[in-house]
This record gives C-alpha cells, structure tokens and sequence, in this order.
C-alpha cells in the first residue's frame, strides 16, 4: 500500500527558501506569482493490507521523524 506524507512549514512561521524561490521566478518574468510556499512530500510503500494500520504507522512516522512538529505540519494520504 502506498501512502504519501506531504510536509508544510505552519502558515505563521517564516519560510526563506519559498521567498528565494518566489523572488527568482519574478525575476524570471512570472510577475503574478503572489507567493510560494515550500515543503516536503514523501511517498511511503507499506507492506500492510489494513488502511487504518498502515495510516497510524505513516502517521508514527511522520511524527517521530520526518515533521519537527514545533514548526511543521502534516497530512497523509492514502492512495486508491
């Protein structure tokens, strides 16, 4: 089973890198671009069968390792 976990700086914290990346495709001549936010997706293949397992292992995970959960949040989900 395949679940993905997709990363998010929390809305009030500062995001540098989304700044750098927004300012350079302005500079490249996309003037509409408002903002960008930037994260980390991650596509994770279990060997489980039961989706509310698989989906609290993904969510263990996404806890204890890939969210610094002080400044990031999470979302998961699993694919049909």
């Amino acid at each position: 089973m395949k679940i993905s976990a997709t990363i998010r700086l929390k809305r009030d914290v500062l995001d540098p890198q989304g700044k750098v990346v927004g300012q350079t495709l302005k500079n490249m001549g996309y003037e509409n671009i408002l903002s960008v936010r930037q994260g980390k997706f991650f596509e994770i293949e279990l060997q489980e069968n039961d989706k509310e397992k698989a989906k609290k292992i993904v969510e263990e995970i996404s806890k204890k390792l890939l969210t610094n959960l002080v400044i990031e949040d999470y979302s998961i989900d699993i694919e049909k």
